[in-house]
């Protein structure tokens, strides 16, 4: 399903981001859903999100895997957030980081807000620590 764009070396850097961040297995299942209407969703967001921003040398993947946790919790993207909670197993955030990243969301984007994302980071952990693998987003 792949077109021309899919050869771009922005997608092949996007494409190896993306599986170094998010492992194999939940690339592998975004890709294999993939079908004719949301194609072109999953090469944008690859050369996009992953081959440009991810794939920028500036900041470190786990500084950016905090910024994301926290955007994305301040926003209220439930599946995104437990999605990059369990990605920080390849980007190095600790939990602590984890933690400082939402304490952050509670002064900037809301208690509430804050209190949602730490229930699903709590429920991730806990899958993790219990050997769960969850799911998620496409992204």
């Amino acid at each position: 399903m792949a077109d021309a764009r899919s050869s771009s070396d922005r997608y092949r850097q996007g494409m190896e981001t993306r599986r170094r961040v998010l492992g194999d297995a939940h690339v592998d299942r975004a890709s294999a859903s993939a079908t004719p209407f949301d194609q072109p969703f999953q090469e944008m967001i690859t050369e996009g999100a992953w081959g440009t921003v991810w794939s920028r040398p500036g900041i470190s993947r786990r500084e950016r895997s905090m910024i994301t946790i926290a955007l994305l919790a301040a926003l209220g993207h439930d599946e995104e957030v437990a999605m990059h909670v369990r990605a920080t197993a390849n980007t190095g955030a600790s939990r602590e980081d984890i933690t400082e990243a939402l304490m952050h969301v509670a002064i900037y984007a809301g208690v509430p807000a804050a209190n949602r994302a730490f229930k699903i980071a709590k429920q991730v952990f806990d899958n993790l620590d219990t050997g769960e693998t969850g799911g998620g987003s496409h992204d």
